[in-house]
């Protein structure tokens, strides 16, 4: 009987040899790929297809505490207040923190957007941040279209 080879440190933090050959082949099917897509010009797959507003609004997304968000007019007046705003909330929190890397006023309104092919978004022409709604689901995209002009 043979006793056991003590492992030595080194080798226990050492990433085995056909894992790092694997995510290096990893790395250069993407950039082939990429390199492909880019020299001949190939279309976007995941861009909307442009289609005719149907309803819009501007709104004002203010922040309260985590869980709560005002939904105001572009004068100022209160549109709704959600003590629970989920989805609203989290859409609120990400324009709020894009809006921040960019030294941009928070309580510029945003565009709320209801697109002929069905599409639901929100677009802020400050920097160019948009969301589409309809990406999350129904009830949350309810959230926002009940927020459209009847």
């Amino acid at each position: 009987m043979h006793p056991a080879q003590p492992v030595s440190s080194a080798d226990r933090d050492t990433i085995p040899k056909g894992l790092l050959r694997g995510m290096a082949a990893l790395v250069a099917v993407a950039l082939m790929l990429t390199t492909y897509a880019v020299v001949t010009d190939r279309p976007h797959e995941g861009i909307p297809a442009p289609a005719a507003v149907t309803a819009e609004r501007m709104i004002i997304l203010k922040g309260g505490d985590a869980q709560s968000v005002s939904v105001l007019n572009p004068d100022g007046t209160l549109l709704v207040d959600l003590p629970h705003g989920g989805f609203v909330t989290v859409v609120q929190s990400s324009l709020a923190f894009s809006r921040s890397r960019h030294d941009i006023d928070p309580t510029l309104p945003v565009r709320l957007v209801e697109y002929a092919n069905g599409r639901l978004a929100i677009e802020d022409p400050s920097i160019g941040w948009s969301v589409e709604l309809y990406a999350f689901g129904s009830d949350n995209e309810a959230a926002f279209r009940k927020l459209l002009p009847n």
